[in-house]
């Protein structure tokens, strides 16, 4: 099974669920952490210092090369796994795995403040990643 392993650039729990999601067996993609913490920063200062506006920084090449590359992982993917916390883009990447139709899962680890009636939409929420092993078989 291949799993889009959606988080946030800033969370360091991201490579150890994806060692545990691996450990299981499974594809994982996340190279996407690579980038960095500061990844999303550095390329709005940049951006910026070109004198270019949010809307014209989308539509420059390395956006569109990130792009891509999570949008071609995405459709690849078999299931989604957002860890918490996360982000907008992080919740876009989740509701592009949903409105494919594929599984979608919601790890909270603790880290949520509020209840929120929309997380329904998901195919699963746990507590803690160690109880999707029942979920991805």
């Amino acid at each position: 099974m291949i799993i889009y392993l959606i988080g946030s650039l800033r969370n360091p729990e991201v490579p150890k669920v994806a060692a545990y999601l691996r450990s299981l067996g499974h594809e994982v993609i996340d190279d996407w952490y690579a980038a960095g913490p500061e990844a999303d920063d550095y390329w709005q200062k940049y951006e910026q210092s070109r004198g270019r506006t949010y809307r014209e920084a989308l539509h420059g090449l390395h956006a569109a090369h990130v792009f891509h590359f999570d949008d071609h992982h995405l459709t690849r993917a078999d299931v989604g796994v957002l860890l918490l916390p996360a982000g907008r883009s992080c919740h876009i990447e989740f509701g592009v795995i949903r409105g494919q139709k594929k599984p979608g899962y919601i790890v909270l680890g603790g880290n949520y403040d509020r209840f929120d009636v929309m997380y329904r939409y998901a195919t699963g929420v746990v507590e803690r990643v160690e109880e999707l092993e029942e979920f991805l078989g």
